[in-house]
């Protein structure tokens, strides 16, 4: 049995690029632990959601739970930084939230857990944090330093494929259906949103695992916001959409490609 560690920002970070991949991990006879940086204490909630007195930290811990257990992942690990909230705001400066914590010191942090694991693989973000929130590109940075000091053997990058999504798009328009005016500019280079194909190493299909993917994106109902044009797709375009997980394994060779987490022997 192999140990998969997944560092994730906030609760229902798991869910859209790595859930699929993370179920068919269990199914494979890993062990697979999350480690949150933050319990996502400033995500935005539909009014009326949360019960009197209720606070959204509470649910947000319950809702990462039923997520794990949807996944069958083994041990959820919180490292209770501060939510810094979407780039730009002030929470960014917070010097109690994980867009301000000492890279070095979080990074211990999560190598002692890699070291308790006995971790063979840890999963983290792309540099640009797949779309540019301060914590996602803070567990980028932290995950690589991480898997350094721990000397954790195999570390990819979740990552967004702007060719898939692009292709996506494609497919829509030919059957005459035009995609939101706010959908960004994906051949704008500065649009900061996922990867070219020429950098991701992995793809792995999770198609039989999209039914636990939705349960685990379900267990996250206060981020409807975030989650529900997801749950609203058809399974056709769920499928399509959501049916293979990208990523980038540091320090593979120009070209390599691989279909499952670890390499083949």
């Amino acid at each position: 049995m192999t140990t998969i560690v997944a560092l994730h920002a906030h609760p229902d970070d798991e869910t859209i690029i790595q859930a699929g991949t993370l179920a068919r991990a269990v199914d494979q006879g890993h062990r697979v632990v999350i480690v949150y940086a933050t319990r996502g204490e400033l995500g935005e909630v539909p009014d009326g959601m949360l019960e009197p007195g209720e606070a959204l930290v509470e649910r947000r811990t319950a809702e990462a739970e039923a997520s794990a257990a949807a996944l069958g992942t083994a041990r959820i690990v919180w490292l209770d930084y501060g939510d810094s909230g979407m780039a730009g705001l002030p929470a960014n400066d917070d010097p109690a939230c994980f867009w301000q914590a000492d890279v070095e010191q979080a990074a211990a942090r999560v190598a002692a857990v890699l070291r308790e694991e006995g971790a063979d693989v840890l999963l983290s973000y792309d540099e640009q944090g797949n779309y540019g929130h301060p914590d996602h590109v803070q567990v980028h940075r932290v995950g690589e330093r991480a898997a350094a000091l721990a000397g954790t053997p195999h570390l990819l990058e979740a990552t967004i494929s702007r060719d898939h999504i692009k292709g996506l798009i494609a497919q829509m328009r030919a059957t005459g259906v035009e995609p939101s005016e706010d959908w960004p500019d994906l051949d704008d280079a500065e649009i900061l949103l996922g990867m070219p194909d020429a950098r991701i190493t992995t793809r792995i299909d999770v198609t039989p695992w999209l039914a636990r993917k939705r349960a685990a994106m379900a267990a996250h109902a206060t981020q409807v916001g975030d989650l529900g044009p997801f749950l609203a797709m058809d399974d056709d375009t769920y499928r399509a959409a959501m049916g293979t997980e990208f990523f980038i394994r540091r320090g593979a060779p120009d070209g390599h490609r691989d279909r499952d987490l670890l390499p083949a022997a």
